[in-house]
């Protein structure tokens, strides 16, 4: 597989370098830690900090999401890899105006360890109060009996969502990790992998799948998802995917959602919004309004081919985080 890389050790560095450049307006690199990145906008004392992180290859996540409505800082970690507790120390000391730093993350053993670590020395070192919530949304990883063995995938974006905008409204450090969570806890995803991403270390396919084939549940790192067979059709896969969702979270007739259908980073536009529009047919027999929808991009995995569909059932509370303005690098909302 051909990569538009120099030396594939450097890519992480390189790629950082490129981004920080591009949006010095929005983002700037601290230089205690070259995998730490801070806003560059100005934010309130007494703010409640919000930190994202997690492994590099999911573009625009992680650092695409740090900006004005949502995450005031980000940890950058290898490919598919937690970044270590130095970077998110630094951060949260650089992002603490007074009243404590969020931690939001994929439910990875590497992440909850790292992320758990610098938590303590923040408590430790520098008197630093913080709070944690994970994102665990996708259906595919456990049962509902086990939903907390449950990975985070592109039901993250919806968490920082929440949780942005819940500290822009100057909420306490309780009441930011009490509405993340909520968040979280009513969001549900479900993917479908058509083609392997390769690691630029190594140039090959990270899991193999047959020409005609696609899987069911497969996860963002290459993780083996729940079935593996030939390719169907955009309207029968996102039938497949909505029903699993709805299986599993209850959302009845005059409910409102907030819908993504997220590309996992080499399907076209076009085959995304293929897949929403059955997305939206299924929710509309069932009586459930959308509410606010998004196709795109949002966490990726590198040029994988698929996509995932998201379901985020709303209520008032919710419906304001989710209509709350966002100005990042990569993800703007008016």
């Amino acid at each position: 597989m051909k990569k538009l890389i120099n030396d594939p050790k450097n890519v992480v560095e390189e790629m950082i370098e490129g981004y920080v450049k591009a949006h010095p307006d929005y983002i700037k690199q601290l230089p205690e830690n070259n995998r730490a990145l801070v806003t560059n906008r100005k934010t309130k004392d007494g703010k409640v900090g919000i930190l994202i992180g997690g492994g590099s290859g999911h573009e625009p996540a992680f650092m695409g999401y740090v900006g004005d409505g949502m995450a005031d800082g980000v940890a950058v970690g290898n490919i598919f890899a937690s970044p270590s507790p130095d970077p998110i120390l630094e951060v949260t000391k650089a992002i603490d105006k007074g009243a404590g730093v969020v931690y939001l993350y994929g439910n990875y053993a590497g992440d909850v360890m790292n992320f758990g670590m610098a938590a303590e020395m923040a408590d430790i070192e520098e008197d630093i109060r913080v709070g944690m919530a994970l994102a665990s949304d996708d259906v595919a990883s456990a049962s509902k009996e086990e939903n907390e063995k449950r990975r985070g995938i592109a039901g993250e974006f919806f968490v920082y969502k929440a949780a942005g905008a819940a500290a822009d409204f100057g909420y306490e450090l309780e009441e930011v990790v009490r509405i993340a969570k909520k968040a979280n806890e009513n969001t549900r995803s479900m993917g479908v992998g058509l083609t392997p991403c390769s690691l630029p270390q190594t140039g090959k396919p990270s899991f193999e799948i047959g020409e005609n084939e696609m899987e069911i549940g497969l996860g963002h790192h290459g993780e083996p998802g729940i079935e593996k067979g030939p390719l169907q059709s955009a309207d029968r896969v996102a039938e497949r995917l909505v029903n699993d969702i709805l299986a599993d979270i209850e959302i009845n007739s005059g409910d409102k959602v907030a819908v993504l259908v997220n590309g996992l980073g080499s399907t076209p536009r076009m085959e995304l919004y293929i897949v929403f529009r059955r997305v939206e047919q299924i929710l509309s027999e069932r009586g459930v309004e959308i509410y606010r929808s998004y196709v795109g991009d949002y966490i990726t995995s590198l040029e994988m081919g698929g996509c995932s569909v998201t379901l985020m059932k709303l209520d008032e509370e919710l419906i304001k985080t989710i209509d709350h303005p966002v100005d990042c690098p990569m993800f703007v909302q008016r």
